[in-house]
């Protein structure tokens, strides 16, 4: 069973991106100063892990080489490894070469929306260096997920999925400790789906891993609060996205991957309050 909530057991993960095209936020931390003065605000704020990235992997998105990737993050992980040596650090990426040079660099995550499955080399990166993994669920890859939005049973699909992945690095040896599952929401999934894997965060968290979520500023909030035509623009989606982080929580969620990590926090720690006066 999932472990009962409360604040401190909840990790925050902020979100840099330092790309031109991340739905959100591409483009606002692309200088190097940029971004490593964002890194300071989530830190300030109460991140316990930042995760950077230097590909969008938002829907549609055609990806870039490794080599253009490298160099968004390479700079940033050394500088902020450097500064912040007891913040750890996540690497978003589905490439070998990259997380292998973020890791020698300083990282302490991978963080792949591909599961290991994009880049053949992936799996002996991770198991060379054994950091933690998380592994995420996405059908097809960012340019044709939404197509491939169809599921019969889309939580059980996703959690067999996100199983099978996990034994196959256990089974080559990798410390089952160190894996983290994370449902993919918005990665090849409908709103309808994207709901039902928020409704039902407890059953991925019982199946023996910690569980990240992952709703931040995503369509589905805006599409809720608007509508299927008019999505209500993603500045405007905290409080949906606070939502979905406190149900999350509630549920048994061990990692919450945010924007705002500042708010999330003190969401956290209200709804933490108020529930200590019933346990």
């Amino acid at each position: 069973m999932a472990e009962r909530f409360s604040p401190s057991s909840v990790q925050i993960v902020g979100i840099l991106n330092v790309t031109p095209d991340s739905f959100y936020d591409g483009g606002t931390h692309l200088g190097l100063k940029q971004a490593i003065h964002h890194a300071e605000t989530l830190i300030r704020e109460g991140a316990d892990w930042i995760d950077i990235g230097g590909e969008s992997t938002r829907p549609g998105s055609s990806g870039v080489s490794a080599e253009e990737e490298l160099k968004r993050v390479l700079p940033l992980i050394r500088a902020l490894t450097k500064k912040f040596p007891k913040i750890p650090l996540s690497i978003d990426t589905r490439k070998s070469a990259v997380a292998e040079a973020a890791l020698d660099s300083g990282a302490q995550m991978v963080n792949d929306v591909s599961s290991l499955t994009h880049d053949p080399g992936m799996i002996e990166v991770v198991l060379k260096h054994r950091p933690f993994v998380t592994l995420m669920h996405m059908k097809g890859n960012p340019s044709t997920m939404q197509s491939l939005a169809k599921y019969k049973n889309a939580v059980n699909e996703i959690k067999s999925y996100l199983a099978s992945r996990a034994r196959m690095l256990i089974k080559k040896g990798f410390p089952k400790n160190k894996i983290i599952v994370d449902p993919g929401i918005g990665f090849g999934k409908t709103l309808t789906h994207n709901l039902e894997i928020l409704y039902n965060v407890r059953k991925f968290a019982q199946a023996g891993f910690p569980v990240m979520i992952g709703a931040s500023r995503k369509s589905f909030i805006g599409r809720i609060l608007g509508n299927e035509k008019n999505p209500l623009d993603p500045k405007d989606r905290l409080e949906g996205s606070l939502a979905c982080a406190l149900w999350a929580a509630e549920q048994g969620a061990g990692y919450l991957r945010v924007h705002d990590v500042g708010a999330t926090r003190r969401a956290l720690k209200i709804f933490g309050a108020i529930k200590s006066k019933g346990d």
